[in-house]
């Protein structure tokens, strides 16, 4: 008689296992699905805002080149740097432990020339809803 209720208390504790290790992979698998989801989402959004802004700082800093005014020097400057930033800024490296605070750098960097330049930073073209914001 014992013997049977160990099998049934067995079977409980093996059933109970299986189904741990199941769900430990099923839980897994989707993670990761969820994750390379959520980090390719992410990346895009990153990826846009910083060429969205080299394409800014590219295409001023062609304008500003072709005027001979003495005050262009100090915005040119400021977008060499912006250039610069954007060109160190680790892309590839997902991993990199400053990469939020260089994102930061970048964003700020970028406000600063807006403002140098006179322009509003958040590109909004007349009503609220058409904005170029990130």
């Amino acid at each position: 008689m014992a013997d049977l209720f160990d099998g049934i208390v067995m079977a409980e504790q093996r059933f109970h296992g299986e189904g741990y290790q199941e769900g430990l992979a099923e839980g897994s698998h989707a993670g990761m699905a969820e994750g390379r989801r959520h980090g390719a989402l992410h990346g895009a959004r990153m990826g846009s805002e910083i060429g969205c802004y080299l394409g800014f700082a590219l295409t001023w800093h062609c304008l500003l080149q072709k005027c001979t005014d003495p005050k262009n020097s100090k915005k040119l400057r400021a977008l060499d740097s912006l250039i610069g930033m954007i060109q160190k800024f680790p892309y590839e490296d997902p991993t990199y432990d400053k990469l939020q605070e260089d994102l930061e750098k970048i964003r700020g960097k970028f406000k600063q020339v807006c403002s140098m330049l006179n322009i509003q930073s958040d590109f909004r073209l007349g009503n609220e809803r058409s904005s170029l914001t990130f």
